[in-house]
């Protein structure tokens, strides 16, 4: 499908319906994980420095230059196929390796635009609401991430409603990480779903996708919401917790 006139492209990910997994592999899905964890910590430090040369260099140019958008969108994979598999959307091992993988079931796929300079000079201000959201979204997530090991281990798969809020989750931190990173001007959106979306799927489907569009059912809705409810709540939590007893006396008294 074509781009509908003045949108913009926005990042994509593919992912197949959910299938069987190997219940011994999500048994022990985050410690076999824990490699990948590794190698994202020193990637997430060397990422650090090459984005801040990318914001000094989209400045000047526009754009990205090519190394710099390689290395960015290496990392952006590399970082969405790992957590794909860590909350279980997957059941295939991420592979050690920046490049786009032809294969691997978790493929995202970027639309490299010209930048705005001046969207680009506030980035990191213009995501805190998207970052806020995400937050929340994604801890809400791990909130309840025992409950949902619980039911893939016992059903050896991934009910189709839970799926489909993981997916959302994911989809829309995979969203920011590529806007923040500068390898979108499309701001994140549709953490519900793509219902009633023209431009759900640009190009070409390779492969059976349940994520190009992702139509989150109602159910799936009602995951999403109570992810973003539960975030809200355990940093609400967090907050009182760290307040001191006299600031939290003085709150309940005032009026």
């Amino acid at each position: 499908m074509p781009l509908v006139p003045g949108a913009e492209p926005l990042p994509e990910l593919d992912i197949p319906p959910p299938g069987r997994q190997n219940r011994a592999a999500v048994l022990l899905r985050l410690l076999l994980l824990l490699p990948h964890a590794a190698v994202l910590l020193v990637l997430s430090l060397a990422t650090f420095f090459v984005a801040i040369g990318a914001w000094c260099a989209a400045l000047l140019l526009g754009r990205l230059p090519d190394p710099m958008e390689r290395w960015l969108g290496g990392y952006l994979r590399y970082d969405t196929r790992v957590n794909a598999a860590a909350m279980l959307l997957t059941g295939r091992y991420p592979p050690f390796e920046l490049a786009e993988r032809s294969g691997y079931p978790v493929q995202v796929r970027l639309h490299s635009t010209a930048l705005n300079r001046a969207a680009v000079l506030f980035r990191l201000l213009l995501a805190i609401p998207a970052a806020l959201v995400s937050a929340l979204a994604t801890a809400g997530w791990w909130a309840v991430s025992f409950v949902s090991w619980l039911v893939v281990l016992t059903l050896g798969r991934m009910p189709l409603p839970l799926f489909e809020a993981t997916a959302a989750v994911l989809r829309y931190r995979m969203r920011l990480g590529a806007y923040v990173l500068l390898l979108t001007s499309a701001y994140p959106k549709r953490l519900f779903g793509d219902q009633g979306a023209a431009d759900a799927v640009l190009g070409t489907v390779r492969g059976p996708s349940a994520t190009r569009p992702l139509f989150v059912g109602g159910v799936g809705k009602v995951l999403v919401g109570a992810f973003l409810v539960l975030g809200l709540a355990g940093w609400s939590a967090n907050t009182l917790r760290s307040a001191s007893p006299v600031e939290v006396s003085t709150a309940v008294r005032t009026p």
